[in-house]
């Protein structure tokens, strides 16, 4: 007997059925990985096995846990089975964690509800897991509100909290999505522990974790199942051409031609630009520039001070010390005191668009908002015409107009958010995180157009992410930043083909592979990302590196070329 045995699930939103007679099997202690695009079902396949479902859904078929039947259970015996048996790793975890409630108070009330631990243990229960999951200092992380913590260590919070009952089943929804590569890599690991008595229900878009982690595939589209067996065999021979498309669409670190390099002329600057939040110092000197028709990548763990750095650019954060220039002109003070020019030619697309988009507004008054500041005199009709055709670039039908956000899946809610910075036709876009919630065939569709506009228009582009892979594939130079200081910067092909910084090498081992034959490489990475409060002496990655030395720990190096790469690593000639 399956410990999970879903058959016939069926769910409909009036007369849209957006899962159609799907059949799910995990047995115990098998890691089974769902797969397809944004909006197939998978979220809602998940959502339906724990009674998740909003009451306007009609839920139909099978839907039995150990044997017991819990589809159309009362709310006694599934608050059982949550967390306790059954945890719950959600994609958004700043509409899953509760807003008023700090993190520790969250983890601690799974653990008092099912009479997990005293009263007098459960702290330290719930700081440990913290730690588990690759939280910096957790100890202060624990007295935390969700919207202190960076996107990814919401995330590490929310894998806390489905971890910490020790469940039977984990269905982890989209859990890496949010996480730098290293950690993603801990995670994984972590997993795979859990393995021999955690069964793993694995929702994703990345290939390189399905074929890592998973022993059977289900391929999902449009609400239906299309191709399943184990994941060896289904990725050498794939059963159905949708299948074949997503593979076709995931990128690799490990191979692929890196972009020319732009040799035009600089369009953005940033010099020795410092940012401090009260007790830590999020960005340290760090200098950079942008040339006309380039993508420049930020990459780095979470808490690294990439999003910092962009958004004091920006003028949404306040710079401490530093300069910003933008086609000759410097850019001061907060946004909005600066020209409303500048303000057009600068968008950002946030990392969270559940965050970021207004729940009270449908699509198209999102989408068309910016019109309404910067080109008033555009008509209604003119505004319409242009929101939709944006959209259609982004992969979004004219059906969305009318929904809200709430209506979408987290991948739609993305693009929205893209076709939103777009519609202005910037000079510079800064994408934070801006694929990293999309599935792999829609994920290419949106770099196609970032890289068409780019071609057409010259648009400048600061491409924040944790997808090396993404970032081999379409960024002309990377730099790399750890605990807010620049530690690399390069080329593309010289970045991933001869990296100079060890903590680069460690973040380049870390990316999964999307193929099965090659088995996961072990976290190259250990221990924690040091506290910023605090931070090391001499180099700040020592305490972490594989190939330190005593002058590592003593002086702090500083950023020197090496056939072309600048790297600020004391042992940079032995790498």
């Amino acid at each position: 007997m399956s410990l999970l045995d879903v058959t016939g699930l069926t769910i409909r939103y009036g007369d849209n059925t957006v899962v159609d007679g799907v059949d799910i099997y995990v047995e115990r202690g098998e890691s089974v990985g769902l797969v397809g695009e944004s909006g197939s079902g998978k979220s809602q396949s998940a959502l339906a096995i724990l009674g998740l479902l909003p009451k306007q859904a009609r839920v139909s078929g099978s839907i039995e846990f150990d044997g017991q039947q819990i589809l159309g259970a009362d709310e006694d015996s599934l608050n059982a089975l949550r967390a306790r048996r059954i945890g719950i790793v959600f994609q958004d975890p700043m509409q899953a964690l509760n807003p008023y409630l700090r993190v520790g108070a969250q983890l601690k009330q799974i653990l008092l509800s099912h009479g997990l631990a005293e009263k007098a243990d459960a702290d330290a229960r719930v700081i440990g897991m913290l730690a588990k999951v690759g939280l910096p200092d957790p100890e202060r992380q624990f007295r935390a509100y969700p919207y202190q913590l960076s996107g990814g260590m919401r995330q590490r919070v929310m894998i806390a909290s489905a971890l910490i009952a020790e469940p039977d089943l984990l269905i982890a929804d989209e859990p890496t999505t949010a996480l730098d590569v290293t950690v993603q890599a801990q995670i994984l690991e972590l997993l795979e522990e859990l393995r021999d008595e955690t069964a793993l229900l694995l929702i994703t878009h990345d290939l390189g974790v399905i074929a890592g982690h998973c022993e059977h595939t289900i391929v999902f589209e449009r609400g239906r199942v299309v191709d399943a067996g184990p994941t060896t065999s289904l990725f050498a021979s794939p059963g159905h051409d949708h299948t074949r498309t997503l593979l076709a669409a995931a990128p690799r670190v490990d191979r692929g031609e890196a972009p020319e390099p732009v040799t035009g002329s600089t369009l953005l600057s940033v010099g020795n630009a410092t940012v401090s939040f009260k007790d830590l110092t999020a960005v340290s000197g760090v200098s950079f520039a942008v040339r006309r028709g380039e993508t420049v990548a930020v990459v780095g763990e979470s808490g690294s001070g990439k999003s910092s750095l962009v958004r004091a650019m920006l003028g949404l954060v306040p710079m401490t010390a530093g300069r910003v220039v933008y086609a000759g002109e410097e850019l001061m003070g907060a946004v909005e005191d600066r020209e409303l020019s500048k303000r057009r030619d600068l968008q950002l697309v946030f990392q969270d668009p559940a965050s970021a988009l207004n729940p009270q507004m449908r699509v198209q008054a999102i989408v068309e908002e910016p019109l309404l500041v910067h080109e008033r005199r555009a008509t209604a009709a003119e505004r319409r015409s242009r929101v939709v055709a944006v959209l259609e670039k982004v992969g979004l039908k004219e059906k969305y107009l009318r929904r809200f956000p709430h209506e979408l899946s987290g991948g739609q809610a993305q693009r929205v958010a893209i076709a939103r910075a777009l519609i202005l036709e910037p000079k510079v876009l800064i994408c934070d995180e801006a694929v990293a919630a999309l599935d792999g065939s829609v994920r290419e569709q949106v770099l196609d157009l970032l890289r068409e506009v780019q071609k057409e228009t010259g648009l400048s582009i600061i491409f924040i992410s944790h997808d090396l892979a993404v970032v081999r594939s379409i960024s002309h130079r990377v730099l790399v930043m750890y605990m807010g200081q620049l530690v690399e910067l390069a080329e593309n092909a010289k970045l991933f083909g001869s990296p100079r910084h060890p903590y680069t090498r460690a973040l380049l081992d870390s990316v999964p592979v999307p193929d099965p034959v090659i088995a996961p490489k072990r976290a190259p990475l250990r221990g924690e990302v040091g506290s910023l409060v605090n931070p090391p002496s001499g180099c700040v990655f020592h305490p972490r590196c594989p190939i330190a030395e005593a002058i590592c720990s003593n002086k702090a190096p500083t950023l020197v070329d090496r056939a072309g790469t600048r790297v600020a690593c004391h042992m940079a000639t032995a790498i």
